[in-house]
């Protein structure tokens, strides 16, 4: 307002009067009062930048106080140093975030390596290498990849060989050590960067560990059986011996009463000798010829090969989609028995069953081929669903206890699983799990 009327004023004295020193003195006066004017925005417009400077390089001891009280627009700096405070407390909560989670990264025992991803992958920066990581791989926090490739080149050759997601089970030798590494690799954009986070973890103790657990439920159930059929035989030979020992010859009476107990030790010889059979069978199955197959010609085999015996035990089997074209990588003969095995157990399972049926049928889900083999008969108990596949386990009388351990080893063999779920009493589900791309 004041350059506004000192204007007015000049050009008025200029156009109407002669008096030339008060129109030098206005002119000063307007001269100093714009320059004044030029120096104040210029001051504002040099604050607006400490400001952004400040928000952009977080810089939060930039303060505004004496400003926000004493000039021309106090709201305007007010607002900058609540806008200041409020940075500095969410700058504040995501540090004390991130240092939570490199703090819990560091304790866990797994290994774990952040990536960053360069063009060049020989200069890729390692921005995270926890201490469990150094540990397991022996070496020091590298800050670069190519540091740890000339350290672990077998390593790092399997993590690229994944770099773009998924897992990998690995045997290193570390100073004279052998370990057994599950390694995962998760690829991640932030901020328009690639990151691949590496998490491993030596799981040879626990192989181990679940190895002995087999062995003993394994020897238990060996130590059993044997036991069961020495016990009686120790002590029928123990019976002939006294029969026979001190005696040069034996009548009529003695030989008849020889018979049963000589009978007894030879069907519990035989026994022992199927029960040595049936482990050689488990120990070895033959490698599979994988040929294609299509899931229609597996399940019209299967049919024709298992619907006369459920007939004979009035058992309804039902199978679907026999048309189907889709083709599996597999050695027919060994899926079938794991198929009969299967199915057999079904049949057991629904004896004393109101309208026992089996229905068998496929499904594909994420990559997977499932043939599932499902029964309304008793099903399997909560309490025994671990012991199912343990060798010469049975809850039959006359069962063997090796089917489902020797249909598991042949999906093993196919580089697939078996997977049961039960309801006791209403639906039972083993399912064949193949690999399918």
């Amino acid at each position: 307002m004041i350059i506004n009327a000192l204007s007015f004023l000049l050009g008025y004295l200029i156009l109407k009067t002669q008096l030339w020193f008060t129109i030098a003195g206005v002119s000063c006066i307007l001269i100093i009062s714009i320059f004044s004017l030029y120096n104040y925005i210029n001051q504002i417009r040099a604050d607006i930048k400490r400001f952004i400077l400040a928000v952009k390089t977080r810089d939060h001891t930039l303060n505004f106080r004496n400003k926000s009280t004493k000039g021309s627009f106090p709201d305007l700096y007010e607002s900058f140093d609540e806008i200041i405070r409020t940075h500095k407390d969410i700058q504040l909560e995501q540090d004390a975030m991130f240092q939570l989670i490199r703090t819990i990264l560091q304790q866990v025992p797994v290994g774990v390596i952040v990536l960053k991803d360069n063009t060049n992958p020989d200069q890729a920066e390692i921005s995270f290498f926890n201490e469990a990581a150094a540990a397991l791989l022996k070496v020091p926090s590298y800050k670069y990849w190519h540091r740890l490739k000339e350290h672990l080149p077998i390593f790092t050759t399997e993590i690229e060989s994944i770099q773009k997601g998924g897992k990998r089970f690995l045997e290193l030798k570390i100073q004279e050590k052998l370990i057994q590494l599950s390694t995962e690799v998760i690829p991640i954009n932030l901020y328009n960067t690639n990151y691949r986070i590496i998490s491993f973890q030596n799981i040879k103790d626990e192989i181990e560990q679940k190895e002995i657990e087999a062995w003993n439920r394994l020897i238990g159930v060996i130590s059993h059986e044997i036991l069961n059929s020495i016990t009686p035989i120790s002590s029928l030979s123990d019976t002939v011996n006294s029969m026979v020992s001190n005696k040069d010859a034996l009548n009529k009476e003695e030989l008849e009463d020889l018979k049963p107990a000589i009978q007894a030790i030879k069907r519990r010889s035989l026994g022992l000798l199927d029960f040595v059979k049936d482990y050689r069978l488990i120990a070895e199955l033959p490698t599979p010829e994988l040929e294609s197959h299509s899931i229609g010609d597996i399940l019209q085999h299967i049919q024709v090969l298992m619907q006369p015996f459920a007939a004979a035990k009035n058992v309804k089997l039902s199978i679907g989609q026999t048309s189907s074209k889709i083709t599996v990588s597999v050695d027919l003969k060994l899926v079938e028995q794991a198929m009969i095995n299967l199915i057999t157990n079904s049949i057991h399972a629904l004896e004393e069953v109101d309208q026992p049926e089996i229905e068998i049928d496929y499904r594909l889900e994420q990559n997977k081929l499932f043939i599932d083999v499902s029964d309304n008969g008793k099903g399997i108990e909560p309490e025994l669903a671990e012991k199912i596949f343990v060798p010469f386990f049975t809850t039959r009388k006359n069962g063997s206890g090796i089917g489902l351990t020797i249909t598991r080893n042949i999906m093993k063999m196919h580089y697939g699983s078996l997977e049961v779920s039960s309801v006791p009493h209403q639906k039972t589900i083993f399912s064949l799990v193949f690999n399918y791309v």
